[in-house]
C-alpha cells in the first residue's frame, strides 16, 4: 500500500539525517558563482564542481549518472516510459556586503545553516536528491523512470535548462523544489526592460553612477559621482544640510560630489521587502538639485517604481495581482544612464505588451530615453483541478495538516521552462529568504522537506495518466 511505502520511505530518511547534513554543507562550501567559461565548463569552474560533487554522490549510490557538457546533469534509476523528474540548481547569486556568517562556510547556528544558497536552491535539490535515494532503497520497483536533475545557470540566465530541453523530452511529471507550499501553480512573467537616456547634463551635472548585481536582485548599494555648477554650489550645499536620508552619504571632491548610497538586498519578485540603494540616491539627487536640473532626477527616479509606474508597465489580472518592477543595475556606458528593470508581469499577459506600454510611457519624458534591449520569460500557469496540482496540495495536506492553496508567484524557476512541471515549496516560517544576507535554513526544515518530497515524488511515480 501506499501508505505504508511512505511510511517506509519516511523511516529510511529520518536514519540518514546526519548523512543528508553533511552532503547539504558540503556542497554549499562550493562557491557555485558563475565566472569565466571553461572547457566542460560553461558557467565556470566552480559550478562544475559543484555538479562533479552532486553526480559523484549519484555515482556512489548506484544511480545512472549523465554530465551534459558541464551544462546539467542528472541521476537516473527506475525504468518504465513514465518519467517523474525533480529539477534543482546548483548555482547561486552573488554575495553582497553585510554578511555576519562565512557566506560559504555553511555554519550551525542555533539550529540553522547559514550561506549562499541554503534556501535557494542547494538545500531543496538536496533535500530532493536524498528523497529520491530513499526512494531508491526502499521501492526498488518504482514503475517510472525518476530522474534527479541538477543546473548550473539558473540564476544568471536559464541556460542550463535550455540545452536540456533541447535535448531531451519533457517528464511526465516535474517538479521544481524552488518556491512556496505547497506549490505555485502559476508563475508570472519575466521582462528585463533595458532603458537608457544621455548623462545627465547642467548644473547638477551626472558624471557616473553605478550599481547592483543582477536584474533580480534589489540594489543594496549605489554610487553617484556629479559636478555640482559654482553657481548653484552654495545652494546645494544648503540642502545637504537639512538631506534627511541618513542611508546617504555625500562628500565634496573639488567640484565633484561622491554620493553612496545603502539599501537593503532581496529577491527582485519581491522589490518591497527589500530597499533600493539606487533609488535612494536617485532620490537624494533629486532633493539636492537645484530646479534647473530637478525633472532630470525625477525621472531616474521614477523609473525605479516597484509598480513599474514610472517604465508605464503598471497593471494586475486576477489570477497573479498586480505587476512588479525592481530597478536591478544601474550602470554608466557610453555616455548614458543605462537602467535595467526586472519585471514580473501577470499570467495572462503577453511580453509584448510591456514592450508596447514602455516605450509610449518613454516617449512622453524629457530626457531622451529609450528602450535599448528587452528579453522576455513567458508566465506559467496550471488550473488548480490538473492532477500535478491536485496530487501535490493532497500530499502536502497529509504530511503537515495544512490545507493550503496553491499561489501564483513573481519568482521564475525551471518549471516554466519545461513541460509538465510546477514549482514546489522550500523551507517554512523562520527560514531565511533567498537572495538575502546571511541566507539560511533550519536544519530541522531540511529534514522534512525531504520527508515531504519523497512522499511527493512517489506518488507522482505511482499517479495514472
Amino acid at each position: 500500500m501506499p501508505d505504508a511505502v511512505v511510511s517506509q520511505l519516511h523511516a529510511w530518511l529520518r536514519a540518514h539525517e546526519s548523512e543528508l547534513l553533511d552532503d547539504y554543507r558540503d556542497l554549499l562550501k562550493i562557491p557555485s558563482l558563475e565566472s569565466e567559461p571553461l572547457p566542460n565548463a560553461p558557467f565556470g569552474a566552480e559550478n562544475r564542481r559543484a555538479l562533479d560533487f552532486a553526480l559523484g554522490l549519484g555515482r556512489k549510490w548506484g544511480m545512472s549518472v549523465t554530465d551534459s557538457e558541464g551544462y546539467c546533469g542528472w541521476a537516473d534509476f527506475g525504468s518504465g516510459e513514465r518519467q517523474v523528474a525533480s529539477f534543482g540548481h546548483l548555482d547561486v547569486v552573488p554575495v553582497g556586503p553585510g554578511w555576519k556568517h562565512d557566506p560559504f562556510g555553511a555554519e550551525i547556528d542555533k539550529g540553522y545553516v547559514y550561506a549562499r544558497g541554503a534556501v535557494d536552491d542547494k538545500g531543496p535539490t538536496m533535500a530532493s536528491f536524498y528523497a529520491m535515494r530513499a526512494i531508491q532503497e526502499v521501492c526498488p520497483d518504482v514503475p517510472a523512470t525518476m530522474r534527479q536533475w541538477f543546473g548550473c545557470n539558473e540564476e544568471s540566465g536559464f541556460g542550463c535548462i535550455a540545452h536540456y530541453a533541447a535535448r531531451e523530452p519533457a517528464p511526465t511529471f516535474g517538479v521544481a523544489p524552488d518556491s512556496g507550499w505547497p506549490l505555485y501553480h502559476g508563475e508570472k512573467g519575466i521582462a528585463n526592460l533595458v532603458v537608457e537616456r544621455p548623462l545627465v547634463s547642467g548644473d547638477l551635472e551626472l558624471l557616473e553612477v553605478s550599481g547592483g548585481q543582477r536584474p533580480n536582485i534589489v540594489i543594496d548599494l549605489c554610487t553617484a559621482r556629479v559636478r555640482v555648477a559654482a553657481s548653484v554650489r552654495a545652494e546645494v550645499e544648503a540642502k545637504l544640510a537639512e538631506a534627511w536620508d541618513r542611508n546617504v552619504a555625500a562628500r565634496f571632491d573639488g567640484d565633484v560630489l561622491v554620493v553612496e548610497a545603502r539599501g537593503k538586498a532581496a529577491h527582485g519578485a519581491w522589490p518591497i521587502g527589500g530597499d533600493n540603494a539606487a533609488v535612494r540616491c536617485f532620490r537624494f539627487l533629486r532633493e539636492i538639485a537645484p530646479v534647473s536640473s530637478q525633472k532630470a532626477y525625477s525621472e531616474l527616479l521614477e523609473v525605479g517604481h516597484i509598480g513599474g509606474d514610472g517604465v508605464g508597465v503598471a497593471g494586475s489580472d486576477e489570477p497573479s495581482g498586480a505587476l512588479t518592477a525592481n530597478l536591478g543595475i544601474v550602470e554608466t556606458v557610453g555616455g548614458k544612464v543605462r537602467l535595467t528593470v526586472n519585471c514580473r508581469y501577470p499570467v495572462t499577459w503577453e511580453g509584448r505588451r510591456l514592450v508596447e506600454q514602455c516605450r509610449a510611457k518613454l516617449a512622453k519624458l524629457s530626457g531622451g530615453f529609450e528602450l535599448a534591449s528587452s528579453t522576455d520569460s513567458r508566465p506559467l500557469y496550471f488550473p488548480l483541478d490538473h492532477p500535478l496540482v491536485s496530487t501535490i496540495c493532497d500530499v502536502y495536506r497529509q504530511e503537515t495538516g495544512e490545507d493550503k492553496e496553491p499561489g501564483v508567484m513573481g519568482g521564475g524557476t525551471y518549471a516554466r521552462a519545461i513541460a509538465n512541471t510546477v514549482s514546489i515549496g522550500t523551507g517554512w516560517d523562520g527560514d531565511g529568504d533567498a537572495h538575502e544576507t546571511d541566507e539560511r535554513l533550519a536544519i530541522e526544515s531540511l529534514f522534512k522537506m525531504s520527508r515531504i518530497y519523497a512522499h511527493i515524488l512517489w506518488r507522482l511515480a505511482n499517479l495514472p495518466v
